[in-house]
């Protein structure tokens, strides 16, 4: 399966779900006794206009239960110390098995289209339908990720995506129906993105081991891209699509039983009356309002927008290389591997103070490296600008602690959502962007037309994020702004 309650009061399960017996998140010299109330308001903007702003409700005192992290000036957490959690391990495996899954899924999906239709235009059709429905569900559902119990929603969301993947393996099934259940599994993906994301607030609070956790998580995506291709295509050496559309079945069975005997039951996070559709769309709205969040939305938007250009056009620029099927494979590789080895830098060895100071001057620059595509370097220099520009990705550690800190509780779950489909439907639309400006320009010339544009896009954004960051306050508060 592709990617919220608050760490504030004593939970108390759901009477529909079962509560497993309570056991410490976390050792105890990871607990922390108290957080620092923060307060409501409204923001006023120039002149006597008022914007309606989100309402946070104070955050009261910590339970035993909720892992406390260290503070902005003390070192790093440290990866290992997330593992230290039982609730997280069990999250991180279903997550590895979930990616795995999702990987072989959309290999085999593309290759089966293809042996249907004989079509390259329709086998990409079915991997681009991984992205379009995100902003439906992201936007339409999901007011789901704080109605109902986190774990339901996420054991929920892997059984349906199980469900949808067991028709294509019929050896009947008609190309129609394996693109609308395609596209099912994009409009589910989002809620229990979201939903995932806003969980790990709970079960590792909002400081240190919540940005630690999330990063984990992101390299596990990149590695899993990495391993995951080629055990894909390994595998369908072996078996055909449809049996190896089994193996996703699988994984996100698997999935599901993780998170439904690996994590805790926990209540829901807004009691909101009216029909889901409604309630989804007034959270966006709520959000979107909000001059801080809309801003930190905007900044893990438009980065990723440009960055997938060199990924979009690896096999044209390959092509015009020479370099083959290896040289291909290398270029698709190149920037996973600096993403993986930034954010694993930051998160290791940079305080969380650090890794929030640095932050917006990472963003400005980690695309300055496609302007190297202009002078048409050969391989080996290509893949060093690939590696250095993945490596700035680790803004994004500054970022996840930004937006869970000042996003309200209530808020959480809908908010994550929509930075998820927000996300992949930005990348999606740079992707075909991409696509339209190397047929005008040139592949090199495209990718360093992307490189200039997304700088003086993530700059702008920058700009407004550091702006709404001087009225938050000490504690970065979204309120009385």
């Amino acid at each position: 399966m592709p990617e919220v309650t608050t760490p504030s009061t004593t939970e108390t399960p759901e009477p529909s779900e079962t509560s497993e017996p309570s056991e410490p998140s976390a050792p105890s010299e990871l607990r922390e006794l108290s957080e620092t109330p923060k307060t409501s308001g409204t923001t006023q903007t120039s002149g006597s206009t008022q914007t309606p702003k989100i309402t946070q409700t104070p955050k009261t005192t910590q339970t035993p239960d909720t892992p406390a992290t260290p503070g902005p000036g003390a070192p790093s957490a440290g990866y290992l110390r997330v593992f230290a959690v039982r609730e997280f391990r069990a999250v991180f495996a279903a997550h590895l098995l979930s990616m795995l899954g999702v990987i072989v899924a959309e290999i085999a999906l593309s290759v089966l289209v293809y042996d249907l239709t004989g079509s390259p235009l329709m086998s990409a059709l079915a991997w681009a339908l991984g992205f379009l429905p995100y902003v439906v569900g992201g936007t339409l559902l999901a007011g789901v990720a704080d109605r109902l119990p986190a774990r339901r929603v996420l054991v929920g969301c892997d059984l349906v995506c199980a469900v949808c993947v067991l028709p294509m393996t019929a050896s009947g099934a008609p190309l129609a129906l394996l693109l609308a259940l395609r596209c099912c599994l994009a409009v589910v993906s989002p809620v229990f993105a979201g939903t995932r994301m806003a969980t790990l607030a709970d079960i590792l609070g909002d400081g240190d081991l919540f940005v630690l956790g999330r990063s984990l998580l992101r390299i596990t995506a990149q590695s899993a891209l990495l391993v995951g291709f080629g055990l894909g295509g390994l595998l369908l050496t072996v078996a055909s699509p449809r049996q190896a559309l089994l193996v996703t079945v699988g994984t996100f069975l698997a999935s599901a039983a993780l998170l439904r005997f690996g994590t805790r039951s926990r209540p829901v996070r807004a009691r909101t009356g009216g029909a889901l559709v409604t309630d989804s769309l007034k959270g966006a709205r709520q959000i979107l309002a909000d001059r801080r969040v809309r801003a930190l939305l905007l900044l893990f938007w438009v980065p990723p927008a440009f960055t997938v250009a060199p990924e979009a056009l690896s096999a044209p620029y390959a092509d015009g290389l020479g370099v083959g099927s290896t040289g291909l494979g290398l270029l698709m590789c190149a920037l996973p591997v600096g993403t993986i080895a930034g954010e694993l830098y930051a998160g290791a060895r940079l305080r969380p103070v650090t890794r929030e100071r640095v932050a917006l001057p990472l963003v400005c620059v980690t695309l300055l490296p496609y302007l190297g595509y202009a002078l048409h370097p050969g391989l080996a220099v290509s893949l060093l600008l690939l590696v250095v520009s993945g490596a700035g990705s680790a803004y994004t550690l500054g970022l996840d602690q930004w937006i869970v800190r000042d996003v309200p509780d209530e808020l959480r779950g809908r908010a994550m959502t929509l930075l998820t489909a927000g996300l992949m439907t930005f990348q999606g639309v740079g992707m075909a962007l991409a696509g339209i400006a190397a047929e005008l320009v040139g592949v090199a010339a495209a990718v360093a037309g992307a490189g200039v544009l997304g700088t003086v896009c993530c700059v702008l954004a920058a700009v407004e994020v550091r702006r709404t960051e001087g009225r938050d306050g000490a504690d970065r508060d979204m309120t009385g702004r």
